[in-house]
């Protein structure tokens, strides 16, 4: 009697370990499934934050991103580099359409009628030598700034890019060096595949089914069918 009673209880434990085991691994897999279509979505929900908050625009909270080199890691990119000097509103209308911040069109206008109005004003300001001008171009130069400063820092919140909390401290980098940030903006949107306000991040196309030459669209990701133990 004692050895069967022995036998029965390693044959309970060994099928406990076995529904726990089995249990751990169904977990898992409804948690990458959970991941990898949340990610799809391009939405991360904030840690106790409701639904309807999180569609307000709590996104991405809990993940952490940086911003792709430095400030004067222009040079990484050359195509970029070139565009950001040579034709800077066309460079920062389609970043604002890829952050799902406007149209490419009416925020390249903005860009270049601020741009166009502080310098037409400056060279008003040295032919008349008339204040007047010398005040509106500097009412100018300070809405460009801010007004790009503004757009970096709703980009930073929105994808939770990690760096400086200040508002101001995105306004004086345009203003010290735009190309240059317009160009940073540029490169960690534009690595990370972001579309139309969509983070989907440097490996979507391998692994949540992004756009690829061969595919017509994505394919469709589903959660491990429950398994009753």
């Amino acid at each position: 009697m004692g050895d069967l009673d022995k036998q029965e209880r390693v044959m309970e434990d060994e099928e406990k370990e076995r529904l726990l085991e089995g249990a751990a691994v169904l977990d898992f897999d409804v948690l990458c499934s959970t991941v990898a279509l949340r990610a799809a979505h391009g939405k991360w929900g904030m840690l106790g934050v409701g639904k309807e908050e999180e569609e307000e625009g709590a996104e991405f909270g809990g993940v952490f991103r940086m911003w792709e080199g430095e400030i004067l890691d222009c040079f990484d990119d050359h195509r970029i580099v070139l565009e950001s000097t040579c034709c800077p509103c066309y460079r920062f209308g389609k970043n604002m359409k890829r952050a799902g911040f406007g149209s490419c069109f009416i925020q390249a206008t903005i860009y270049f009628l601020l741009a166009i109005g502080a310098f037409i004003n400056l060279i008003a300001f040295a032919v008349t030598r008339s204040h007047c001008f010398l005040y509106l171009s500097v009412a100018l130069v300070v809405s460009f700034g801010a007004y790009l400063g503004f757009f970096r820092t709703r980009i930073r919140k929105k994808f939770n890019i990690k760096g400086s909390d200040s508002s101001m401290d995105d306004c004086v980098y345009h203003f010290v060096c735009p190309c240059c940030t317009l160009c940073q903006e540029s490169r960690t949107l534009e690595m990370n595949n972001v579309q139309d306000g969509c983070w989907h991040g440097r490996g979507d196309k391998i692994c949540i089914g992004g756009f690829d030459e061969k595919n017509k669209g994505p394919f469709g990701l589903h959660p491990p069918t429950i398994v009753s133990i």
